[in-house]
């Protein structure tokens, strides 16, 4: 997350409250330049454009075509109502970027906004995870996948997801909150003086007890299991399921249902591994960045605390296009996706995507496969 919980502001706030008190002066506003800021701003409202366009397309698409009602799309839609949540926390973000303080909109909205975007965060790598174990056994168990994976049985588990994510974030609510800062100030002065000479420094920040308490650090902790474990086991799973679809590719005796079914399986794989590397991709830069910041600490360095600063400013921007990249990647590698958007602006009848939809569902499913997923085995992108 982008908010100051992920990014130990900690460490940053003592060094700025360093220099704050040896000059005896207010300090600025923001961190970065007006220039920096104004870009980072208009990726983030194309950003913002382009990700609620596509999210609340893909709802609709899901919801309205009942061809489209697989398991598979059942988890893809659970994350595109994750990703427009994240896009409701994009505004006080922005905001916080360009003046952190005062803070003027209270302390619910400071820890609501930061609560949404860290479960929503942990919704997404849940639901990537349980899919990619979907697509496991489909491919390498159909028989037991035909069995155990059904439409309602997928819906408990994206809703058993959200309510881990809901909890694991719970803490956030006690970690942050608006804190007055008077760090700067000189020591002698009373509260009273310092409120009075400082100015509203209201921040929406992590709360000195989060620090005190050590929640902070098992926070962080938390979060980096949230991502390396699923990382970890989505390269297990993906590597046990590149090998037998390699195996079943070179055996000569295979069927035509069959060998249809693994062509429809193979491009499932790739478009679900491409949405896994720009997952991690986009997310790599914020824990690059928080290890910089954790050394910082730990040996003070002006390189590591500048290449901290900027490694948390593009995880920003990461952190947004995350969430916005998926519904284009659907749209560039799934034939079935692309129809179906059609037939949402009413732009053809819908009578020929839906047939050949149904005629490569028959040709790929066979009953034993699970779900589909977003493509067919008659058509290659």
């Amino acid at each position: 997350m982008p908010s100051c919980f992920s990014r130990n502001c900690s460490g940053e706030e003592s060094r700025h409250n360093e220099t704050w008190s040896a000059d005896l002066a207010p300090p600025p506003l923001n961190y970065y330049t007006i220039r920096l800021l104004a870009a980072i701003t208009g990726a983030c409202a194309l950003l913002f454009l382009v990700g609620v366009v596509g999210n609340v397309m893909t709802i609709l698409v899901v919801s309205k075509y009942r061809d489209m009602r697989t398991t598979t799309n059942l988890y893809l839609c659970s994350m595109a109502v994750s990703d427009l949540l994240i896009f409701l926390c994009m505004p006080p973000d922005l905001y916080r970027m360009w003046r952190y303080r005062p803070w003027r909109f209270g302390d619910a909205l400071c820890k609501l906004f930061q609560f949404v975007s860290e479960s929503c965060t942990y919704s997404t790598i849940l639901s990537i995870t349980a899919l990619s174990v979907e697509r496991y056994l489909a491919i390498c168990f159909p028989l037991r996948a035909k069995a155990l994976v059904t439409k309602r049985r997928v819906r408990a588990l994206i809703l058993l997801l959200w309510v881990i994510s809901l909890t694991s974030a719970g803490p956030v609510f006690v970690m942050v909150g608006v804190e007055r800062d008077y760090g700067w100030a000189a020591g002698n002065e009373s509260i009273a003086e310092r409120e009075e000479s400082a100015g509203d420094t209201r921040e929406c920040k992590m709360t000195h007890y989060a620090v005190e308490s050590g929640l902070m650090g098992a926070m962080v902790w938390l979060s980096s299991v949230f991502f390396f474990m699923p990382v970890f086991c989505l390269t297990v799973l993906y590597s046990l399921i590149g090998r037998r679809l390699w195996q079943r590719h070179r055996e000569n005796h295979i069927g035509t249902r069959l060998a249809h079914r693994d062509k429809s399986n193979r491009q499932t794989i790739k478009m679900l591994v491409v949405v896994v590397l720009a997952f991690v991709l986009c997310w790599l830069p914020f824990h690059v960045g928080r290890y910089l910041q954790f050394r910082s600490l730990d040996a003070p360095s002006p390189l590591l605390s500048v290449l901290s600063e900027y490694c948390s400013l593009l995880s920003v921007v990461l952190f947004y296009l995350s969430a916005a990249i998926n519904p284009i990647l659907y749209n560039t590698m799934s034939w079935k996706y692309r129809c179906a958007a059609v037939r949402l602006f009413g732009l053809t009848d819908g009578q020929q995507p839906q047939q050949r939809g149904r005629t490569a569902s028959t040709a790929s499913t066979l009953k034993g496969e699970g779900s589909p997923g977003w493509t067919e085995s008659t058509v290659s992108l």
